[in-house]
This record gives structure tokens, sequence and C-alpha cells, in this order.
């Protein structure tokens, strides 16, 4: 199936990649400022960047696994890459003003 991706979907590919590097920066913020503070707000974000590392990591599989879903649209290929464009957009400023 990777052979017959198009070149959309393997920006989507790379782009959910590298959203998961940034998850994990900010996850191990998160899980360090909650041991740190035992603060409700930094357990939940954990979760919610476990969550969200996941779904990335889902994403790269159905996007290897079942690429026919997306191959027969260019516009959805796009579509799908754009929106992995604006949350790597999103998680770079996220994991800016943490970081900081």
């Amino acid at each position: 199936m990777a052979a017959s991706m198009g070149a959309w979907m393997w920006v989507a590919t790379t782009l959910s990649m590298v959203n998961v590097v940034l998850l994990l920066s900010l996850t191990v913020i998160w899980v360090r400022n909650y041991r740190t503070f035992g603060s409700e707000m930094s357990a939940g974000l954990a979760v919610f960047g476990g969550a969200m590392i996941l779904e990335n990591l889902l994403a790269v599989y159905f996007f290897f696994s079942s690429g026919m879903l997306y191959v027969d649209s260019a516009g959805v290929q796009q579509a799908v890459a754009t929106l992995r464009a604006l949350q790597t957009i999103a998680l770079a400023f996220l994991t800016y003003v943490t970081a900081k």
C-alpha cells in the first residue's frame, strides 16, 4: 500500500510523526509538572498528550494500511495533509510556550 500513497499522504504522514515528537515533549513536561505540583490540570494535559500521541500514531498506521481510502481523491489527501499541518502549527506554538 505504501507505494500507492500520493505525495499529500507522505506529507500527512511526516507531519503526524512531527506531531508525535512535539506531543512527546509536551507530555514529558506535563508529567514532570504533575509530579512536582500535583496539579489536576497537569494530569489532564498529560492524558490529553497521550491520547493525541495515540491518535497520530494510529493515523500513520491507517495511512499505510488503509491508503486506499484516500487514493482516489487528491482533494481528500490534500485536506488530510492540511489538517495535519494545522495541528503541527498549533503544537509547535504550544510546545514553545510550554517549554518557555
